[in-house]
């Protein structure tokens, strides 16, 4: 889930890592669109705990990977000590050289200062250099972010001022890539019903790895009621044959800068 979170450091990488495999694993698909080559210098931003950063490096890539999470960089440095993790913001990182491609996967949805981020991988890109990314697009999540507003709003609490999510339609992302010089090569909107692990904890493991922002503030007894009603309101969709699921939707980008 990879990652660059303006709201909070504070990613528990052992729930990330145990429970939320799915994020790495489904970025593997990714990994064949940016197709990487012996030789080619790849940023991997929003490197989480450094899993998809080790493929690109075993296709022969000099690979660096940043994320703004010192947690999820500390953990990446243990898992992969002979790989280069640094703590950096997507919105105004820099590199030392430009690079043949940046990847990105499950990132640039907590990024609402999306112009920004587009800046920072523009400029880290030698000319000719390509940009691979996936993330939440339109319509994502859109039962669970309903779910959770109507519990919040039972509470008094406006899910809207802590919504930390950025999910953009096509048209929005392409047209902001367009406008910072990028060509878009290939974009593509998608839903991924996604199998979450821990069978029935599934659902309130998801919410407390990728919702948190939602519960600053909150006691424990609250977050915990908050979370009930959120899964009771979701059963009858989301609930199947002992397991949850989440409806993701993706949008996947590839765009050159000239």
């Amino acid at each position: 889930m990879n990652n660059l979170l303006p709201l909070t450091n504070n990613w528990d990488t052992d729930l990330y890592e145990n429970n939320h495999a799915f994020v790495w694993e489904y970025g593997q698909d990714l990994l064949k669109l940016l197709n990487p080559k012996p030789g080619e210098s790849i940023l991997d931003l929003g490197c989480g705990t450094g899993q998809l950063t080790a493929k690109i490096a075993q296709a022969g890539a000099k690979v660096t990977g940043i994320d703004h999470a010192p947690s999820m960089i500390e953990k990446a440095r243990q898992n992969y000590p002979y790989l280069s993790f640094n703590v950096a913001d997507a919105r105004n990182f820099q590199v030392t050289q430009p690079v043949d491609a940046v990847f990105s996967n499950a990132v640039l949805h907590w990024i609402k200062e999306a112009d920004e981020a587009i800046a920072s991988i523009y400029q880290a890109l030698k000319p000719g250099g390509r940009f691979v990314a996936e993330f939440g697009g339109k319509g994502n999540i859109k039962a669970i972010a309903k779910a959770l507003e109507s519990a919040l709003q039972a509470n008094n609490i406006s899910a809207q001022t802590l919504n930390p999510w950025y999910f953009p339609s096509i048209g929005e992302y392409a047209t902001l890539l367009e406008q910072q010089g990028f060509d878009v090569t290939y974009v593509a909107l998608y839903a991924r019903l996604t199998l979450l692990a821990k069978e029935e904890a599934g659902m309130a493991n998801w919410i407390k790895m990728f919702a948190d922002a939602f519960f600053v503030g909150l006691s424990a007894e609250q977050q915990t009621q908050i979370i009930h009603t959120v899964e009771e309101h979701l059963k009858p969709i989301l609930f199947q044959q002992g397991n949850w699921t989440a409806d993701y939707r993706r949008i996947c980008i590839v765009a050159i800068k000239p």
